[in-house]
């Protein structure tokens, strides 16, 4: 079986319900699946002025938080993240930042990465993120799946990012069914080229 974890950061929920989807869909194609959210690291006052945050904490309070065991496990890893002026969030750009030990013993190689994003406009940085995100995965010998054009709803309007799954939530709206159904997408051909990899790796050993 292919393990799969996904990784992300969600401060006001819309990251978090790509990655239920991702996760959900991960199950669907055959795999195990870790949801796991990596650490708050903003002050409590930032978090109390904003109520949407505030109670996105309280929802999600009982998702684990990612350790580097998570990132061992899995043979394929969906990260998960708002951007911050075309970047990762902090929160995990910080637990990326971690992983440095395990990357050392070359833990990290061969890992099927793949990222998804949200940002409140249109043209927020939802590519420079992605790519950003890359950096680390090509440092780490990883093997990076993005959907590509490769399934229908990547030509939707609403999609159509080809780095990975992307929404625009102008006033913290919600992802809606196209982006959901990217994102699904985005996970099975994660899986489908994770477990292909796997079992070829597998019979060359």
């Amino acid at each position: 079986m292919t393990n799969v974890a996904v990784i992300y950061y969600s401060s006001t929920g819309n990251v978090h319900k790509l990655a239920l989807a991702a996760a959900e869909s991960a199950e669907k194609a055959g795999a195990e699946v870790r949801l796991r959210q990596v650490a708050e690291l903003a002050p409590e006052g930032a978090i109390a002025s904003n109520p949407a945050w505030a109670a996105h904490r309280e929802a999600a309070k009982d998702v684990a938080v990612a350790s580097l065991d998570d990132l061992e496990w899995a043979d394929v890893i969906l990260f998960g993240t708002p951007t911050r002026y075309g970047l990762p969030a902090a929160q995990l750009k910080q637990f990326i930042d971690t992983t440095g030990g395990i990357w050392a013993q070359g833990k990290l190689v061969n890992k099927v990465v793949s990222s998804f994003v949200s940002t409140s406009q249109t043209h927020g940085g939802q590519e420079s993120t992605l790519l950003a995100l890359n950096n680390t995965f090509y440092h780490w010998g990883a093997i990076i799946v993005a959907p590509g054009y490769a399934d229908a709803i990547q030509f939707d309007i609403k999609n159509g990012n080809p780095y990975g799954a992307s929404h625009v939530g102008y006033n913290n709206e919600a992802p809606g069914a196209e982006n959901l159904a990217a994102v699904e997408f985005q996970a099975r051909r994660a899986v489908e080229i994770g477990t292909a990899l796997k079992r070829g790796l597998e019979a060359a050993a």
